[in-house]
């Protein structure tokens, strides 16, 4: 078979990567955008707690972070367990947790993203909003977030690359199931593994590479783009 002719268990692996990494970012963005709106605009105790509770997936082995989210959101875990109970949702070893894995572990990227954009923010333009009677919501919808843009694409592309590489993570929290929890990484991982596999390995090496070029190349296209609009 020839070098960039996917197949069968390889097209499976990209679409369900997409697939995970669309819904990760999906979910992750409102709690993201509250979450660094809090960090950047409040003051409260245990600020400095919440902050390293955010960003603590970034310095934790990803397989750590996994087997935490096995133990809490397993079928016998204290969450995983009401989950089922109560609303018969199951978490591990499907492309839920998948989801949620991916979502975790690119969360940080995310929420520094949108932090970072919305310090840049003038408040003197939020307290001129607010003087001519906007209300606090209004203000945060139609002066706030449109300037917290570019940090918003930067962040949900940047997550959607990082939930596309999610290995350790998902690997012990959902393992490596064929059609349900097998992205891009495992299925290289798999064919690491068997004989024969090294052309398998190299096709998803190379297409891993330039989806997350693509992704970063288009970050950086549309953030430029769009503070240029804001400017003009």
């Amino acid at each position: 078979m020839r070098l960039w002719q996917l197949t069968e268990v390889e097209v499976e692996a990209l679409r369900l990567s997409l697939w995970v990494s669309g819904w990760s970012v999906a979910v992750s963005l409102p709690v993201g955008i509250l979450v660094a709106w809090v960090l950047a605009r409040l003051r409260f105790p245990g600020k400095n707690l919440l902050d390293g509770l955010v960003h603590l997936p970034l310095v934790l082995p990803p397989v750590v972070t996994g087997y935490l989210l096995l133990v809490l959101l397993g079928r016998n875990g204290p969450i995983g367990a009401a989950l089922y109970d109560y609303l018969g949702v199951v978490l591990a070893f499907n492309w839920k947790g998948a989801v949620l894995a991916a979502a975790v572990m690119s969360f940080p990227l995310l929420v520094r993203a949108v932090r970072l954009s919305l310090e840049g923010v003038d408040q003197g333009l939020e307290a001129a909003a607010r003087t001519l009677g906007a209300g606090p919501l209004r203000v945060f919808f139609t002066v706030t977030l449109p300037l917290m843009v570019p940090g918003i694409i930067t962040g949900l592309i940047l997550a959607f690359a990082r939930s596309l590489g999610e290995f350790g993570a998902t690997i012990t929290f959902v393992s490596n199931i064929r059609g349900q929890t097998q992205t891009l990484p495992l299925a290289l991982y798999t064919f690491t593994q068997v004989p024969d596999g090294e052309i398998g390995a190299m096709r998803l090496c190379i297409l891993s590479v330039l989806i997350a070029m693509a992704a970063l190349v288009c970050s950086e296209i549309l953030a430029r783009r769009f503070a240029a609009r804001m400017k003009g």
